[in-house]
Order: structure tokens, then sequence, then C-alpha cells
């Protein structure tokens, strides 16, 4: 390990900070200033624009037709996005959750979730399918567009009636928000591929198996421009970004990552029976989970952040066990089958009945 490594190592980690100040900084602007929620630009701009390097990956795989890592690229990154980011950002700031999420986003995030177990559950998403879930991807894209407009509209007409003029975005300042969100997505990807880069140089500095690595480090990797944008989002107090993020650039994996990667294939993607087993149901789960959580009390506590963390380090440990076949591996799966996993669901289940309760009093 050289010096190089190391500064490589912090550059990156200074890349994604900024990258993240920058982006959260313009997309925040641009909706107060236009009149539209911050979680519209959450689900969007900034979803799509963090979700900039699984996309590149996954098409990239694609087109040199090794399309199968697309499937453990955006399952990975669903699973790793609500467990470890929101987690991690729920533990850092408590966060409310918009009633909008509730009702639709998740609910959307659950069903492309399944859909997509649906289309692999013959061994293939095939490039008709990966045509509808790209179509499917380009609709919700405009139903957030429509809204956005709907909300611009809306609090216009409502600063009117109380007399209030709400400062215009000159060109000037959408130049210069553009510049920030385009100047932050840069510096995301930039950060996170000198971040992965370094962290596979160290852990192969100190003896970590490429198995390992490749469970972890590059599992992650391409999710930190979600992690950088939420955590940043989540200090500065934009839940809606924060959480919006998550849940925005989940259904665009699915829809856009995943649908266009299975159209620039020329076989599609196959869909091997462990993933169709365990991977993909995990990632639906994940997505279910969140509905409960959401709702009781329309937040996400600091205990439920550790619960969601949690799960995560349970699931890359459990990803570890089995890949290297360790002795553990079948009383790891037994505790967690029948103490931990009843506990977590009926822990969960009586804290949103009694949210439920109180919010009937």
């Amino acid at each position: 390990m050289n010096i190089t490594v190391i500064l490589l190592l912090l550059a990156g980690l200074v890349l994604l900070v900024v990258g993240a100040e920058l982006l959260v900084r313009g997309a925040s602007d641009v909706a107060t200033r236009m009149g539209i929620s911050p979680l519209i630009v959450g689900l969007t701009i900034v979803a799509y624009g963090t979700s900039s390097p699984e996309m590149a990956v996954s098409i990239q795989s694609g087109l040199a037709g090794n399309a199968d890592i697309a499937l453990g690229n955006v399952v990975g990154s669903n699973i790793f996005n609500v467990l470890a980011i929101l987690g991690i950002a729920a533990i850092i700031a408590p966060m409310m959750v918009a009633n909008q999420l509730i009702r639709i986003d998740v609910p959307i995030m659950i069903g492309v979730s399944v859909l997509a177990l649906m289309f692999g559950a013959d061994g293939k998403i095939s490039r008709v399918d990966g045509i509808i879930l790209f179509i499917l991807g380009v609709l919700y894209t405009a139903f957030q567009i429509y809204e956005g407009r709907r909300q611009a509209i809306a609090s216009a007409l409502e600063d009117s009636e109380n007399g209030n003029q709400r400062q215009r975005l000159t060109p000037q300042q959408i130049i210069i928000n553009i510049a920030l969100i385009l100047a932050g997505l840069v510096l995301l990807v930039l950060g996170s591929q000198f971040l992965i880069d370094s962290s596979i140089s160290i852990a192969k500095a100190i003896g970590v198996s490429d198995l390992v690595i490749g469970l972890t480090i590059v599992a992650a990797g391409t999710s930190l421009p979600e992690l950088a944008s939420s955590v940043i989002a989540s200090f500065k107090g934009e839940q809606d970004i924060a959480v919006g993020n998550v849940v925005g650039s989940n259904i665009f994996n699915i829809l856009a990552v995943l649908g266009l990667s299975a159209v620039v294939s020329a076989n599609g993607i196959n869909v091997s029976d462990a993933a169709l087993r365990f991977d993909v149901p995990v990632m639906i789960a994940v997505a279910i989970a969140c509905l409960p959580i959401f709702s009781s009390g329309r937040s996400i506590s600091r205990w439920e952040g550790i619960l969601f963390l949690f799960y995560y380090v349970v699931y890359t440990a459990y990803l570890i066990l089995q890949s290297t076949n360790h002795s553990q591996l079948p009383m790891f799966s037994q505790v967690m089958t029948f103490f931990v996993i009843p506990i977590t669901v009926v822990t969960i289940a009586v804290s949103y009945f009694r949210s439920h309760k109180r919010s009937r009093i």
C-alpha cells in the first residue's frame, strides 16, 4: 500500500461530500424558487442523477455481453439504498415521511420489485420485458413532472391570493443551479470511483479475498452517490430529498437501468435460481418493510434506522457465509429465521398499529 492509494481514498471522500453538498444545494434551491416540493426533486433530479453509476455500469455490461451483472447491480443497490442509506440517514436525524411516498411511490417501488421477479421467473428478463420496464419508467417520470408542474401552479396561485411575491429564478440563477447540480453529479461519480478503486487496493493489501471485496466494496460502491446525497440532505434538514432520493433511485434502477440493460443486450438478462430464491425476494421484502415503517407516525425513527442498518449487516454476513460455505451458516440462518426476523416483524406490527390507533383518536 502506498501514499497514492491513501490520497486517492481521501480525495474520493472529499469529492463525495462536496459533490453531494452542491447537488443538494442546487436541487433544493430549484424546488424552493419554483414552488416544487423537495420530495419531487428528490424522486427525480437527485434520484436519477445519483443512479447514474448504476446506469453506466449496467449499460456498459450489456453492450459488452455481460448483462447478467446488471441484475446483481440493481438488486444489490436497491437493498443497500433502503437498509444502509435510510438507516444511516435516520440515525443522523429522524426523518418525516411525506404522505405521497406512503400513498404512491412506495407502493410503486413494491410493485416494480414484484414485476422484476415475475419477468425473471422464467430465468431471463428478455428484450420485450426490458422495453415494458423502460416504458413504465418513462410514464413514472412523466407523472412526476406533471405532479411537479401542478404543485408549482398551485403554489403560485396561493402566493397570488395571499399577496406574496415569490422570487422568480433569473436566467443567471437557473444557469448557476444547473451548474451546481451537474458539478455535484460529476464530483459524486468521480468520488465514488476513487473511493472504490482505493478501497479495493487497501483491501487486497491487507489480505481480504476478492470474493469479500466483491460482496462488500463493489456491491455498495455504485450506491455511494445516493449515500452521500441522502446523508448530506439529512444533515441539512432536507428530509424529503433524503427519502425521495432512495425511493426514486430504487424505482429508476428497476425500470430504467434494468429495463434498458435488457434492451441493449442481445440475449436479455439471465436470472439465476439463487437470485430468484433469495436476492430478489429480499429486495421485495425490504421494499414492503418500508410501508409499515414509513406509515408508523409518518416518520423513520432512530431505532428504525438502526434496525435497517442491522439488517444490511446481517444480509452482507449471510452472503459472505454462503459464498464461503462457512460451517456456521446453518446456525446463523436458524437464529435469523426463528428468532430475529419474527421478533422484528412483531415489533414493527405493534409500532404500526399503535401509531394508527393514535392517529384515529
